[in-house]
């Protein structure tokens, strides 16, 4: 499993923690974050989870192989919600695309965000995708966790919805 921008580390530690027979890889471009989250998970004991100084969008696009990743993590990336920032959002159909190349058939993309404006473009995307289909089943086994931005919304009384989409990729045609 793959926790794009794991911020704290909060659900990369408890994934971890819950699944000791998966690899999971956390990734983030901020050093000192990736750093505090290795002592939390060398305190715990946690051999299987992997930190990764990366950019998402290079993650996705060339620093992981294709069809490698069972479950991709999105939770409250920045919503970037001025128009004139718009360009900066990390959800696009490119990034999309490119994060799809990373999931294995069946594998399920699981992304959540507080800006409601942004989730609404967010299905849009999504909807360009036949390969990506609705599966909100595909994370109940994880409902529970929350991300530090998520707790910090719910606490001001924002919503914080979440989506799950299974990647059924077409046959090849013969």
């Amino acid at each position: 499993e793959l926790d794009l921008g794991c911020g704290k580390g909060l659900l990369s530690l408890e994934l971890a923690r819950r699944y000791p027979d998966r690899l999971i890889l956390g990734s983030d471009v901020m050093l000192g974050r990736l750093r505090r989250i290795e002592r939390k998970r060398d305190r715990r004991g946690l051999e299987n989870l992997v930190l990764l100084r990366a950019d998402n969008l290079d993650l996705a696009s060339y620093l992981l192989p294709h069809d490698c990743i069972d479950r991709v993590h999105l939770l409250c990336p920045d919503p970037w919600p001025k128009n004139r920032h718009r360009a900066k959002r990390l959800v696009t159909t490119e990034f999309i695309g490119r994060v799809t190349r990373l999931l294995k058939p069946g594998g399920v993309l699981h992304m959540s965000t507080d800006h409601l404006p942004y989730f609404d473009d967010w299905q849009r995307i999504l909807a360009v995708y036949p390969a990506l289909r609705p599966d909100p089943a595909a994370i109940a086994d994880i409902a529970d966790i929350q991300t530090e931005f998520e707790m910090q919304w719910r606490r001001q009384g924002k919503d914080v919805p979440h989506l799950a989409y299974r990647y059924e990729p077409a046959a090849p045609a013969r």
